[in-house]
């Protein structure tokens, strides 16, 4: 049973795949509390579910890019639970793959909806977005360009042309004119889930690639440095 955890967008979740199914999902959305929120959503889907946490074999967790407390509450949580339960280190998926991958299965459930190509774009504040480019494959969304951070009107224009999911299209509607209505806006953990027992299978175009350390991808320095010395 994987357990998979995101806190790198403004939803903190947790869900629980069997390998085949999602068999849980448990989202709160609150952009200020990723500490207090992300262990009692694990333990509402492991009672969503049915299951104890001894059941679970493996866990995944998004390392963005994201914030920077979300993104150290969403990995410590699970470096802490694979250590507690003796299970092996957890894996880590980017954040905008799993958006990307949640465009693509809205995509496969609607073909007319499909695009060769996709943005995704999240809310990186200081007005700027964390953005990546995708090819739509049959096999799923492979990231061809990016993660990346700055000015969404900094952006190519053919990058911001391109039909866009995440919320940085809602943000700055002006420089990324391809919103699509409708678009995943924060990650799910279901589908985070998902891609990540994808990825581990080896039916995803991005197997090779796609599973990552647990460490918080940042792509830029913090707001907050050491005070130098006069």
């Amino acid at each position: 049973m994987l357990l998979a955890i995101d806190t790198a967008t403004g939803s903190v979740g947790a869900a629980l795949h069997d390998g085949e199914v999602v068999r849980a999902e448990v989202v709160r959305h609150d952009v200020r509390r990723h500490g207090e929120l992300l262990v009692p959503a694990v333990s509402d889907a492991l009672d969503e579910a049915g299951l104890r946490m001894s059941e679970v074999t493996a866990i995944v967790c998004g390392v963005g890019p994201g914030p920077f407390t979300g993104l150290r509450v969403g990995v410590v949580t699970a470096l802490v639970l694979a250590l507690g339960r003796g299970l092996p280190a957890p894996q880590g998926v980017c954040s905008l793959d799993a958006l990307a991958h949640a465009a693509h299965l809205e995509a496969a459930g609607a073909p007319g909806l499909a695009a060769p190509e996709l943005l995704v774009a999240t809310d990186a504040r200081r007005r700027e977005v964390y953005w990546a480019r995708y090819e739509m494959t049959p096999a799923g969304a492979r990231r061809v360009e990016g993660p990346g951070v700055g000015p969404a009107s900094g952006l190519s224009e053919e990058v911001r042309l391109l039909p866009a999911v995440g919320r940085g299209g809602l943000l700055y509607p002006q420089a990324l004119t391809g919103q699509l209505d409708g678009a995943p806006l924060d990650v799910s953990p279901g589908v985070l889930a998902d891609l990540a027992v994808r990825l581990r299978d080896g039916t995803h175009p991005d197997a090779a690639t796609g599973l990552l350390p647990p460490e918080p991808l940042y792509l830029r320095r913090p707001d907050a440095v050491e005070t130098r010395a006069r």
